[in-house]
């Protein structure tokens, strides 16, 4: 029988299929503005973050992204844009996204209600060269043989309302059922598919040097599990964050969920804040993984108000 890695493939015919699309991470308050556009120029400065993850360690083509993100404020911060760029690839598939943000900012009780919109472009590509066979895969004329490639274009939309401790967020990152097949033919097999993201956090201060952080992003797809992540953080002296997180999905055997997490980010200097955490794979998959890592690096450099006002608050929790 023919061993190809065809679990792989299916898992990326999947997720373009019905299933969540969009790629997940463990610290996703530090890239808000993958998930709202709505969120570009809160960080009072330009902020650029860099961000690595590295899905089921142990399983050959299981996910992997990396990515830069980068946004700021403008005209008296009362725009913000932003943008990111993306690689992510799961088995013989790749998939390159570009994707700009603008947020228009109106002052609102103790602090500000953002109103984004998105624009993006991404290249799906599947390499069906690199699968692997114990026997030829051409003497199979069904399975496809090259590089495939398509671009799609999308736009998306957000609200987020930021206060001093407190943010809520609504969005839609990519709001066009376009589709995605990379193959010519009569029909369509797989669409890229609306994505709906509510995310929230509150800041609670809990002693002059201790912070609490409960923060969680919800996530809904059409004719897809309800998925979502909750972490609880506690931040102290402003320089070191400690927490965990909690992920549902995975299996409805067992229903444990899909992941559990620990993190750690420390603030170097005022400018570098670094952030790890590591997932233990909860569900059946967990006895052919060891678990997931995540790394992110983010510099801010400070911005400059209206007046002669210096923001040296790096906001990096928020």
């Amino acid at each position: 029988m023919r061993r190809v890695y065809l679990f792989i493939v299916c898992i990326g015919l999947g997720l373009a299929a019905k299933a969540q699309q969009e790629n997940q991470f463990t610290q996703f308050q530090h890239y808000k503005l993958g998930f709202n556009p709505a969120y570009a120029g809160n960080a009072e400065g330009i902020s650029i973050a860099a961000l690595v993850r590295s899905q089921w360690l142990g399983i050959k083509g299981a996910p992997q992204v990396q990515l830069l993100s980068l946004n700021m404020p403008v005209l008296n911060n009362r725009v913000g844009i932003g943008a990111n760029f993306a690689r992510a690839s799961i088995g013989v598939t790749q998939q390159y996204t570009a994707e700009l943000a603008y947020a228009y900012r109106i002052p609102a009780p103790r602090g500000h209600l953002n109103l984004g919109l998105m624009t993006s472009i991404r290249n799906f590509q599947m390499n069906f060269d690199a699968l692997q066979g114990s026997q030829p895969l051409t003497n199979d004329s069904a399975i496809p043989v090259g590089l495939q490639s398509k671009y799609v274009p999308n736009f998306g939309a957000g609200i987020y309302y930021d206060a001093q401790n407190f943010y809520i967020g609504v969005s839609s990152p990519r709001l066009l059922n376009v589709n995605v097949d990379l193959a010519d033919g009569n029909g369509t097999i797989s669409r890229e598919v609306p994505h709906f993201f509510l995310m929230t956090g509150v800041l609670i201060p809990l002693g002059a040097k201790i912070k609490f952080q409960p923060q969680t992003l919800l996530k809904y797809v059409k004719g897809a599990p309800f998925d979502a992540d909750a972490n609880l953080s506690l931040i102290f002296n402003d320089r070191l964050t400690v927490g965990v997180s909690y992920r549902l999905g995975g299996s409805r055997v067992t229903g444990l969920g899909e992941a559990v997490s620990g993190m750690f980010n420390v603030q170097m200097g005022k400018n570098i804040m670094l952030g790890m955490s590591y997932d233990a794979t909860l569900s059946e998959l967990r006895r052919y993984n060891n678990g997931s890592v995540e790394v992110v690096l983010r510099y801010f450099i400070n911005g400059r108000s209206s007046g002669d006002v210096i923001y040296e608050n790096p906001r990096f929790f928020f």
